[in-house]
């Protein structure tokens, strides 16, 4: 355990950061998980529109520092060519 005032601080910090990005992260997995089946279920539109949602959420993923920008421009970009791919 911590011996010092500020050490004690800094794990009430980091627990509450951990859970504010694990639940960040369950968001951006769960629209992540509609695109998926969106695209697994063959609709052109359903896809796209799931894609339009989950675009934004990744990208806030990005800002909250969450997710690395590489990591979520190549989701995306892989996304949405197997969306293109569907038509």
């Amino acid at each position: 355990m911590a011996n010092h005032k500020s050490a004690e601080k800094r794990i009430r910090q980091t627990e509450r950061r951990t859970a504010l990005n694990r639940s960040r992260v369950s968001r951006i997995r769960t629209f992540l998980k509609k695109v998926e089946v969106a695209i697994a279920s063959g609709d052109k539109a359903a896809a796209t529109a799931a894609f339009v949602l989950a675009q934004p959420e990744l990208m806030r993923g990005t800002t909250k520092g969450v997710l690395h920008k590489n990591t979520v421009s190549r989701k995306l970009s892989r996304l949405s060519s197997r969306i293109k791919a569907l038509g």
